[in-house]
């Protein structure tokens, strides 16, 4: 299965369980790609208590997953692109939509 996940908040246990679902998916050998926009470009910074959000999205990418943040909403921020994921645009959102077999929002 194809498996896009957008992630839109910036709340730790909700971002946590979404990468979480992420690494989890990977495992059972589906394709999987995170889009990071609006307060969720600002998700790899979460490190609230046992929320490691960071530590999950390096996990993620060092088992073969792809990690892209809106630009617009990065810019936004005043941040720009990281070593854990790459500048992307909407039409970077709509492939994802487009190829994927599901989609889901957090």
């Amino acid at each position: 299965m194809k498996l896009g996940i957008v992630i839109a908040t910036r709340e730790a246990e909700r971002a946590w369980n979404a990468v979480r679902l992420a690494n989890f998916a990977l495992k059972a050998g589906d394709e999987v790609r995170i889009f990071l926009m609006g307060e969720g470009v600002e998700a790899p910074e979460i490190s609230e208590g046992p929320f490691t959000v960071r530590k999950q999205l390096e996990d993620f990418l060092s088992a073969g997953g792809r990690i892209m943040a809106c630009g617009t909403c990065l810019k936004l921020r005043d941040k720009g692109e990281s070593e854990l994921c790459t500048l992307s645009t909407l039409k970077d959102l709509y492939e994802l939509i487009k190829e994927a077999d599901k989609v889901l929002v957090f």
